[in-house]
């Protein structure tokens, strides 16, 4: 399917590339003169096809007659979340990508350390005339680009192309949205103008006279100093292959219960995409593409997976560019953290410790299971995450402690962790963020509440448990 679609792409020398999902980072815009080669510095999209990143540095690189390069800077930092999952799934998705740019003439280079230390080191040896790169909006990629600006030469341009979102997050909104319904409008309006096909990534006709030494994968992978305790999840295969696979599986199987079965986590009714995107695996434009154009019959499921998938989703990246502290609880509105602060010291019915919940030693039989089964599996389902990470802010000390507990266990076991989609579903949970204030409560204050019996009422919860829960807990 994938090659299909590719094949009926226009030619990247003759496409119109939209300007406004560009942004210059420095005060130069034309290309170093006499240079030897374009770069992409890969950050955040690992793909070839479907990257408007990519994309726009060949462009960039036919215009000017030279060679392109794409890189990686692979960073490890020395924590419990930096894990076998999330690396092996990683470097797996990159290798097909290597091969991807092989087959096209694009050179790839796979470096270990900091971006902000290494880039300005490969532009000077390769002569590099301008650097693209793909947009994130978390605190240490926005370091290392500003770290990156102030190290480059002023003669190369370094160009930031946000290839993740399909409305670029600085046009949907120059500002903090309060939720959904204030970037639902400022979105919409934009898709007619942004949801396009992409034109394709083509061989490229200039070479490079550096060769490049091939990357030994399996070695590399062997050499990282990861916690290998967190092991691969099976049902997950990486790489845009995988990803365009569990796609059409959806589309096929899946889409047709989505608006009525989406908050039932023991139906297969989810989408399970958010690995591959969260990677840059697949495009989330490619994905709304797809799934507007193979499921017609699925009538209400269409726009209600895309509300989630683009305006949902891009609300995230919204609250992470926009909000410094999107990992705290002084990220939360005002209303919040004074119920949050006034209510820090009522008394808890249960408390546990981190390593309690991380190994899933609760009285409670639901949030064992789906604590367990993220350990297992590396996922779990947005209606139980909501009601995971309320239960931790109720049976731990503090609303601190309990965001911080819950972006741990997230980060460190979803295959997705360590994204604006996490950060905000457990902002939101705990925080309130992106919600309304509702009557008040003990523990919770106007933070909205979950609880047991109402799980009951929306799902099967012993069928849940009977799968997912460990007898010896």
């Amino acid at each position: 399917k994938l090659t299909r679609l590719q094949l009926a792409g226009i030619s990247n020398k003759d496409m119109k590339f939209n300007k406004k999902r560009l942004r210059y980072i420095s005060d130069r815009e034309k290309i170093k003169q006499g240079s030897e080669g374009i770069l992409y510095w890969m950050l955040r999209d690992h793909r070839v096809q479907d990257n408007w990143a990519l994309i726009h540095a060949q462009r960039l690189a036919l215009k000017e007659n030279l060679p392109l390069h794409v890189c990686v800077f692979l960073v490890v930092p020395k924590s419990k979340l930096s894990t076998l999952r999330h690396y092996s799934f990683m470097l797996k998705g990159l290798e097909e990508v290597a091969k991807e740019c092989e087959a096209l003439d694009i050179q790839f280079h796979l470096r270990l350390g900091s971006p902000g230390e290494l880039l300005s080191g490969f532009v000077s040896d390769h002569n590099v005339g301008a650097v693209v790169t793909d947009f994130s909006p978390l605190r240490e990629p926005m370091q290392w680009l500003e770290e990156i600006k102030t190290r480059l030469p002023e003669d190369i341009p370094l160009i930031q192309v946000d290839a993740h979102n399909i409305v670029p997050c600085w046009v949907a909104s120059p500002k903090l949205e309060y939720a959904a319904r204030t970037i639902r409008g400022k979105i919409t309006k934009l898709l007619p103008e942004f949801l396009t096909d992409f034109p394709l990534v083509e061989k490229h006709p200039y070479a490079t006279t550096i060769t490049t030494k091939p990357v030994d994968w399996d070695k590399t992978l062997a050499s990282l100093q990861v916690d290998r305790t967190v092991g691969e999840p099976e049902w997950a295969k990486p790489g845009t292959q995988g990803g365009m696979a569990m796609l059409e599986t959806f589309i096929d199987v899946r889409l047709k219960v989505f608006a009525t079965q989406r908050n039932d986590p023991n139906a297969s009714a989810l989408s399970q995409l958010s690995p591959w995107i969260r990677f840059g695996h697949i495009s989330a434009q490619r994905v709304a593409l797809q799934v507007q154009c193979g499921g017609k019959s699925a009538g209400q499921s269409v726009s209600s997976f895309i509300e989630e998938l683009v305006v949902r989703r891009e609300l995230t990246d919204n609250f992470c560019f926009y909000n410094k502290k999107y990992d705290s609880v002084e990220g939360a509105n005002d209303w919040a953290q004074k119920t949050l602060k006034d209510h820090a010291k009522d008394k808890r019915p249960y408390h546990y410790t981190c390593q309690q919940l991380e190994e899933a030693e609760t009285h409670d039989k639901l949030w064992n299971a789906a604590q367990y089964q993220m350990v297992k599996e590396g996922k779990m389902h947005g209606f139980l995450r909501m009601y995971w990470a309320k239960k931790i802010l109720e049976w731990t000390s503090s609303p601190k402690e309990a965001l911080s507990i819950a972006l741990y266990l997230n980060d460190r076991y979803e295959l997705d962790g360590q994204d604006p989609n996490g950060f905000v579903g457990c902002m939101w949970s705990i925080c309130g963020i992106h919600d309304q204030g509702w009557a008040e409560r003990p523990i919770f204050g106007k933070i909205r509440y979950m609880n047991y019996k109402g799980c009951t009422r929306k799902f099967d919860v012993a069928q849940f448990e009977r799968k997912y829960c460990p007898k010896k807990l």
